[in-house]
């Protein structure tokens, strides 16, 4: 089993513009999935750059 080390994942603040329908739905699923707006909107981002096809 590999040791547990702890670290801070470096982070910074940004603003983004989004059209309301999308917050709301973003909104919604932050909701039902029990998450910050915050952390849903970092995971889709992540999603996304991971399935990104050139």
């Amino acid at each position: 089993m590999n040791e547990f080390k702890p670290f801070k994942q470096e982070k910074t603040v940004i603003s983004i513009r989004l059209d309301v329908e999308m917050l709301k739905n973003i909104d919604n699923l932050s909701k039902k999935t029990d998450i910050s707006r915050n952390e849903l909107i970092v995971q889709c981002i992540d999603y996304a750059l991971k399935n990104f096809k050139q």
